[in-house]
């Protein structure tokens, strides 16, 4: 079954596209048709690239690998803060900190400060300094917060980046295929979509439109999560028993070895008993 419908996304307006004289001409195989002066996306095939981009990023969940989701234009920046932060991935709603992701080291050492801002504020030290330094580190601390807030539990690359508005985050989605991370996004008529390794073309400036098509892609990485976790428990409850299954033959293979390593230590005794019984035998033949 399909994660989207024609209908659904219809109502959403996830058909509208751009001017027609602002359109890109490689996005010509995602329109339907051209009506006053504007073009119109054809959902029949972004039902399709939905359900395409949905199962990669299902598969990228159950991994246990992350998505990281950027939408810095105003129109998306809530609904992707509150869709995203209930699958638990990491997403950049504001402005996009150069070298993300090809300066990876040096953004974890800016959310490493903050964390070290927050150890001192709740040992005890933070009491320790001046009315002017509090205030400084405060400010410092709400600044990393508000770039850096929602990526905090982001320990290494993501597996792929998720984008809404390819032109407006484009050095996303470079620094994402110079590093050869896969790039899910939103695709409007006036975008170019050659970098995008999973085009959905759909309208990217209405809050409805991104809402809807960012539901189905968060319940498959539900779903994907979900999957994973139930697996996780299965192999929790089998380990026992395959641990003794495991050990069955490792058993038999000592008892087998403590068997032969007694017999081998009980022969020169049993060859010492032959020998003292058939000495007075053969004497008493000689006799």
């Amino acid at each position: 079954m399909p994660r989207t419908d024609f209908n659904q996304l219809l109502e959403a307006g996830v058909h509208f596209g751009h001017l027609k004289r602002k359109w890109n001409p490689k996005m010509a195989p995602y329109i339907f048709m051209e009506k006053n002066g504007i073009h119109i996306i054809d959902l029949h095939k972004t039902v399709v690239k939905v359900d395409e981009a949905a199962a990669a990023l299902k598969q990228i969940a159950k991994s246990g690998r992350r998505v990281l989701f950027v939408a810095t234009k105003k129109q998306a920046k809530d609904v992707v803060a509150e869709t995203v932060a209930a699958v638990n991935m990491p997403y950049v709603t504001e402005r996009w900190p150069g070298g993300m992701l090809t300066n990876f080291p040096t953004i974890r050492k800016a959310v490493k400060k903050m964390a070290t801002i927050d150890k001192m504020t709740n040992d005890g030290t933070f009491d320790n300094f001046s009315k002017r330094e509090k205030l400084q580190i405060a400010r410092q601390r709400a600044k990393l917060e508000k770039n850096l807030g929602s990526i905090a539990d982001l320990t290494r690359l993501p597996a792929a980046l998720f984008v809404v508005d390819v032109q407006k985050e484009a050095n996303a989605v470079k620094e994402a295929k110079r590093l050869n991370i896969p790039v899910f996004a939103m695709v409007d008529t006036c975008c170019d979509p050659t970098d995008i390794d999973y085009v959905i073309p759909a309208n990217d400036d209405a809050t409805k439109s991104i809402a809807v098509i960012l539901e189905a892609v968060t319940a498959a990485i539900a779903e994907g999560l979900t999957e994973r976790k139930l697996e996780k428990e299965k192999e929790a409850a089998e380990a026992p028993a395959k641990e003794e299954k495991e050990a069955k033959p490792r058993i038999r293979k000592a008892v087998k070895a403590n068997v032969e390593a007694e017999v081998a230590a009980e022969a020169p005794k049993a060859e010492e008993a032959v020998a003292e019984v058939a000495e007075p035998a053969a004497e008493t033949a000689a006799e």
